[in-house]
Order: C-alpha cells, then structure tokens, then sequence
C-alpha cells in the first residue's frame, strides 16, 4: 500500500533526526540525579506534560482501535473512547493531592498513606505488576507498530517491532524522562497535524460533509451520527446502562488514584510539573486535547464509512484511518503522516520503558535492595533497567497474537474489583493497606469466577462487560469493606502527617481535627471570612485554598460536560451536524468559565505548598528504608 517516494523518505527520515536528536539533547540533565532522570527535576511548565499525556495517549494501536469502534458503532463509539475523561475530575482532585504527596509512583504513594508489613507488600506488588504491565504494554503496542510498516512497506512484522523501539530507546537511555518528555512536545505537534489534516482529507475525499451525513442516511445507517442512539436501557450493542458504567467508570474515577491504567503513567507527569497549578493543568489540558482528537478521528472514519461501507472483518476496517493517510495524501505528504506514525509510536515506547524503569529502580531496587545509593548509580540502573524493558517487550510482541484476549482481561475486568478501593483510599480516613490488599486478593479471585469459570461449566450465564463490573466491584465490597472494619487504622501520626501534606478530599473528619489540635492547620474560626463570603472567592489566602470549597466542586461537576462537549462538538462541527458549532462554542466558553473558577485558588495553593517543598522532600529521602513496621 505504500507510495513512498524521495521526498517522502526524506520527510521521514528528517523527523526522525530531528524527534531523536532534539530529544538526546537533554542527556546531560537526565545524568545528574535521579529526580532529573524520572522527573526532569520536578521543573516543568505546565504544557509539557500536556503535551506528553495527549503523546502518550496516542500510541500505534489508538487509531487501530477508535476506526474498530467508530466504524463498526458510529458516533456513539466515541463513548468507548472517553474513559480519558478521568482526567476531567482527577485534574482538580487526584492530581492535586497526588503532586503534593512527591511521591515518584503509585507504589511510593502506597507508603506514605498506609504504613507497615501491609504498605510494604502493597509497594512490592505494585511495583512488580507495573514492571510486568510495562512491559505487556510495550510489546502490545510494537506488534501494532509491526503490522502497520507490513501494511505501507510489506516489511515482516518484527521489523516493524523491534527497530522503531530500539531507535526509541537509543534517546530514552541517554536522557531519560527529559528525552521522554521534550520527545513527546515535537512528536505530539507532528501528530496533532497529521491526525487533523487526514481527518479533513477523508472528509473532502467523500465528497464534504453533507455528502458524508447523506451517504449514510441514505445507505438507511442514519444512527451512526447520533451519539446517543441507545438500543434500550439494558438490551442491544448500545444500552443505557452501559453508557451509565462507562460514564461512572471513567468520570468518577477521576476521584482516585489507579482507577484507569492511564493513570500510572501520567503520575509520573503529574509529579514532573513544577507546580500544583501546573500539575493540574497538565493533566487537564492533555486529557482535552486527547478528546478534541477522538472528535477528529471520528469524523475521518465515517468519511471512511461513507466510501468504504459493509466491511466485515474487523481487521480490515481497523486500518482505515491509515488507509486514508496512504491512498490520499500527495507525494510529500505521505512522508508526513508517516513520520506522524512514528510519532505516535516512539512516544508511547518511550514513556513506557522509562516508567517501567521507574518502578524498578525507585521502589525494588532503591527501596529494598541499595536504599544508599548514589544518585549516579540509581541513573546507571534506570538505565540497565530501561535495556531489559525493551528486550522483554520483544518476547511479549511476538506472541501478542495469542494473548490479546488476556490483556483485555487484566486491564479491564481484573481492574474492577479495585475500581472502588482505588478511590476510597484517597477519599476514606478509615480505609487501610488490609483492605487494599484484600482488595486486590479478592479480585483475582473472583474476576476469575465471574468471567471465566462459571460460565464455562453453565453456573451462571455469561454476562457483559458492564454487568461484570459492577457485580465484580460488589463482590469485592464484601470483602474488603469487613476486612478493613475488622483490622486496626492506619497510626494517626502517619494519617496526621499525610493529611497536612496532601490535603485529601472526603471523609477525613477525625485526622483533620487531630491535625488542629495538634496545631498544624488552622481551626474553622480561624479561616472564615469577615464579612459575608461571596460566590466565587477571587481572593485566597493559603488557609481558605487548602481546604475544599464549591468552586472545587463546581470546576468538577463542569469540568466532565465541557471534555464531552468538545469532543461531540468538534466532529459534529466539522460533519455540519445541527448544533455542532453552538456545543463547541458552549464547551470552549465552559473552558475558560473552570479558569475563571479555579485558577486563583490553584494559585494560592502552589505558593503556599512550594515555599514547604523543599523541606517534604527532605523528609521524603530519609524515609526511604522501611523500618519493620514502626514507621508511624
């Protein structure tokens, strides 16, 4: 399928230097420390990590994906793509809390809020499931890689795997999340292009909006352009409850911490931003642009629907948005998209091989093995690490084919009995590292039962994947609610000493009125405006933003209906669809209304949290080495 000519192979070739050697610059940064290696000092303005999450997001299967499920389900296959919506509220809730915890991963965070053997295995299992996730994921994503360049080249599909990812982590192990991150700022404007203006082509080749809405009326599919076209409350592809689930999984998650698979890798942004503000906006700003682009992608593959109609097997239509990339563009151009192809890979590979490298180095090898080491040698072992992530990667590649259907089963099914521990430990005093860990004990279990087991010998019908969430978050809630009611709390002065830092949202009564007594937080009385306080505070002191207030909430009740008006109002708009522009218009004014909102609370919380940094970070180091449970 490939129409390479000279100028396309030097288009290619040119945004590979330029992607490679752009991002290897910064190797000199990336040798100093750790903290530089993981995080980029912990220094970054808030648009580079939205420009890594929206890079990160967009990996060689995303397209693959969102054309099988635009394709096959129309406009209302975009709500198969919104669990990046977690982002809507985790921008404001989670992220704030998680940046102000300093801790590197996940698995760190685990011990600073719970304490004890029950921390100490919660750290080591994270940790060692992140490794292996990473590097699943790797291989998951350089097979697509593989059969994208067997599609425009003819290569064998290990080509396609092992060279690009080898060339990516060339600049990952020299510079390290620098190279990750400035990597992902000029691949996701390359890519940000492509997708828009291959969207736009298929479009044009179609004959322009109206003759794409009227192919499709016409071919009697009209329901593909509605986005709420459900086939009842609980029966046919589309029910009501399974948008229901999809909007509580992906929305509500955003009150946690590990409720989507995303969220590990975009902690690591959340920690690398400079500020609190800008950690927020990171996150936000990258989880919007991923959905603008969902709104893109959607309106190219219908075009490719409309032209294209009654493919049967998935495989193929799967590929059409690539299609439209190499059969339309003109010479030149098809060097562009691919280089953009490249992109959307190499961002992906690289995010993951030094994530995965994080984990290892951070919290197995610093934590329990050298918890002395020094900073040059925690940089040598990122790196060793990062070597043994993409060589594992390669193993898992090759026999993707026969595990799909396991991956899909470990990041979503095997996630929902954690679904609900994941938020109420961010948001539930009393939860504990038991009942975490009983959590996640169960759910292996039970995950097992439910989807495989017991259908398989008739003792329950098979259910969908929306009834089995929800019955595989209850049957763990029976679990380990009991467990953590039955084991003691976590110490008050390690609960005292995380609510000061992290300020968490929810049921945290009895910790913050421990912390007054103890005065380390200003009382109620303390805090209350002299006069009478008005609707939207504009003026914050560092008290009054600490704590949680309706422009919190209204930021998170808006923040959700503005992701899904952009990303219904960009394809609407660009297919002229009645009331696109007027949802796209409402969205971007709902953007700047949350701007408005909470921007000087965001601000008044990052002056105040920078000028204690330091001295947390301090304290941070010196808890490395756990001390047999007596770590209050």
């Amino acid at each position: 399928m490939g129409r390479f000519t000279g100028l396309d192979i030097f288009w290619a070739v040119a945004f590979l230097l330029l992607m490679v050697g752009g991002a290897a610059f910064f190797w000199r940064l990336a040798r100093r420390s750790e903290s530089d290696f993981f995080l980029a000092g912990r220094g970054l303005p808030w648009w580079l990590p939205a420009a890594s999450v929206f890079s990160t997001h967009t990996a060689t299967d995303t397209p693959v994906w969102i054309t099988g499920v635009i394709y096959a389900n129309g406009l209302r296959g975009l709500w198969y793509t919104f669990f990046t919506a977690w982002t809507a509220i985790g921008a404001f809730v989670s992220a704030r809390i998680f940046r102000r915890s300093l801790a590197y991963t996940q698995a760190e965070w685990q011990t600073q809020r719970f304490g004890g053997l029950g921390a100490e295995l919660l750290r080591g299992w994270m940790a060692g499931w992140q490794v292996f996730m990473n590097m699943f994921i790797l291989g998951w994503v350089g097979i697509a890689m593989g059969k994208v360049c067997a599609l425009a080249f003819g290569w064998p599909v290990w080509v396609g795997l092992v060279v690009p990812s080898v060339i990516t982590a060339l600049y990952t192990l020299a510079a390290g999340y620098w190279g990750v991150v400035m990597g992902d700022f000029l691949q996701g404007i390359v890519a940000v292009f492509a997708i828009v203006l291959v969207s736009l082509v298929g479009v044009a080749a179609a004959g322009g909006p109206a003759e794409v809405t009227g192919r499709i009326v016409a071919l009697g599919q009209e329901w593909r352009l509605d986005a709420f076209d459900f086939t009842g409350w609980v029966s046919g592809d589309f029910p009501v409850v399974w948008w229901l689930t999809m909007l509580v999984i992906a929305v509500l998650g955003g009150f946690g911490m590990g409720t989507s698979i995303d969220w590990y890798v975009e902690a690591q942004r959340i920690q690398s931003a400079r500020s609190v503000r800008d950690a927020t906006y990171g996150i936000w700003a990258g989880g919007a642009v991923t959905l603008v682009r969902n709104g893109f992608w959607a309106a190219g593959i219908l075009a490719f629907f409309a032209m294209v109609p009654g493919i049967a097997d998935q495989a193929d239509y799967e590929l059409g948005w690539f299609r439209l990339g190499f059969e339309l563009l003109p010479a030149g151009l098809v060097g562009v998209f691919f280089g953009a192809i490249l992109a959307i890979h190499l961002s992906t590979i690289s995010s993951h091989l030094n994530l995965g490298a994080l984990y290892f180095t951070r919290d197995i090898y610093q934590r329990y093995i050298r918890p002395d080491a020094s900073e040059q040698r925690l940089v040598w072992m990122g790196r060793a690490a990062t070597f043994v992530l993409l060589v594992g990667s390669f193993f898992y590649g090759l026999m993707m084919e026969e595990i799909t259907r396991w991956l899909i089963f470990a990041l979503w099914l095997m996630m929902a009995g954690i679904w609900l521990p994941n938020i109420l430990q961010v948001v539930w005093w009393r939860f504990n590292a038991w009942g975490y860990l009983a959590g996640w004990m169960a759910n292996l279990g039970v995950s097992w039962l439910v989807v495989w087991i017991l259908p398989a010998f008739g003792v329950i019908p098979k259910l969908p994947d929306h009834l089995n969430f929800w019955l595989l978050m209850a049957l763990g809630a029976l679990i380990f609610i009991p467990v953590t009611l039955r084991t003691k709390p976590e110490g008050m002065d390690r609960l005292v000493r995380y609510y000061v830092m992290t300020r968490p949202i929810g049921w945290w009564g009895p910790v913050h009125r421990e912390a007054v007594r103890r005065g380390l937080l200003a009382g109620t009385a303390d805090v209350r405006d002299e006069g009478p306080r008005p609707l939207i505070r504009r003026a914050w002191t560092a008290e009054q933003a600490d704590a949680w207030t309706r422009e919190d909430w209204l930021v998170v009740v808006l923040s959700p209906l503005v992701m899904a008006g952009l990303m219904l109002g960009v394809t609407k708009a660009l297919l002229l669809q009645p009331g696109g522009v007027l949802i796209l218009v409402t969205a971007v004014a709902g953007m700047f209304l949350i701007y408005w909102i909470i921007d000087p609370k965001l601000r008044a919380v990052s002056r105040e949290y920078e000028s204690q940094q330091a001295g947390y970070v301090a304290e941070l180091e010196q808890r490395l080495r756990w001390r047999d449970g007596k770590d209050a």
